[in-house]
């Protein structure tokens, strides 16, 4: 997941407010696909709080669930393989060690991708902690062999996938692929040479129902310039030049990916409010939530984020939010 700055959260406001004659508007609003009138139940990681983040498993239980789209990540191999992964190590969900960039595809296939996935979670809510009785990982050598898969799935399904394969699973389902590097600070090297890779994988698709975005705006805009078919979201210097700079985002641009609050600078800033939805919904750009870590993914802000007209959510527990939806069903008047 991926917060800017401001001395206070109203001067946020204001200067949007002075800057807004100029932005320069979107695509309208009726042709833009991704706003809609109810939002979209995006399954972040596969929904990796109900289940092993980003596998196979996850992405066939979270629609099977009533999800409407899919949230992953991706990383490169050694071997130039785009594999869906959240973080740039094997070492927090799966029984290796290491970057996945060190790692051939044949090294990967033979992970265990649902190891570390634990339930019930720990009261602060880690679904990963390394530290849990053995009964905890229920899914832990499904994908080696040693434990049989629950019914109606395999033992791949366990794995770690590549795009490739998740792309041709899910031919007609809505998938959001975040690109990634190494750490946000440091240089931007891997996120373009990850970007060069994906862009390599997608240039040609006639799917327009994906969406890539990265939290380096270089990554998005190096992946753009490769295939510029593809949809975007803009990169975190991207949402800031829109929010904060009054500045249009970059071609390609379908959708704004940011959390609730972020904090920059020791600044908490309040980034998804009414005012700045309209504002994209006016300028034609859809706009979709995740939580970051001040933000707690629950139903307080489930129903806020409805009332809003946000356009998306993209939740780790999406069985639970699809249910949430159903029994407070969203009673604001929004664009679509």
């Amino acid at each position: 997941m991926r917060s800017l700055p401001s001395p206070a959260r109203l001067g946020c406001a204001a200067l949007l407010a002075a800057t807004a004659a100029l932005v320069t508007a979107g695509p309208a609003a009726a042709a833009n696909p991704w706003i809609k009138s109810k939002p979209l139940v995006i399954a972040h990681q596969g929904g990796e709080d109900e289940f092993p983040s980003n596998t196979m498993y996850a992405f066939r239980k979270s629609l099977a669930a009533g999800a409407q789209m899919l949230e992953l990540d991706v990383g490169v191999t050694k071997d130039d393989q785009v594999v869906v992964m959240h973080d740039t190590t094997v070492d927090r969900v799966t029984n290796g060690k290491g970057t996945i960039a060190s790692k051939t595809l044949a090294q990967m296939r033979r992970l265990d991708a649902a190891y570390w996935f634990a339930t019930p979670k720990t009261p602060d809510g880690n679904a990963y902690d390394h530290a849990r009785a053995k009964p905890a990982y229920r899914f832990r050598g499904v994908a080696t062999h040693r434990r049989k898969p629950p019914k109606g799935f395999k033992a791949s399904d366990f794995r770690v996938t590549t795009l490739r394969e998740v792309l041709k699973a899910f031919p007609k389902t809505r998938i959001n692929i975040e690109i990634k590097g190494r750490t946000k600070a440091e240089a931007d090297a891997e996120y373009l040479k990850n970007a060069e890779v994906l862009a390599a994988l997608l240039k040609g698709s006639p799917r327009r129902d994906l969406i890539v975005v990265s939290f380096k705006q270089p990554a998005v805009d190096r992946f753009h310039a490769l295939a510029p078919s593809i949809p975007l979201a803009p990169g975190v210097a991207g949402d800031a030049d829109y929010l904060l700079g009054g500045k249009a985002p970059g071609a390609g641009t379908v959708a704004f990916q940011v959390p609730i609050t972020y904090v920059f600078g020791g600044s908490l800033l309040t980034v998804t409010t009414p005012d700045y939805v309209a504002r994209a919904h006016k300028d034609g750009f859809a706009w979709q939530v995740w939580f970051g870590d001040g933000d707690v993914d629950g139903p307080l802000n489930w129903r806020k984020l409805a009332s809003y007209c946000a356009d998306g959510i993209m939740t780790a527990r999406p069985r639970a939010l699809v249910k949430d939806l159903k029994t407070h069903p969203p009673t604001a008047t929004c664009p679509a």
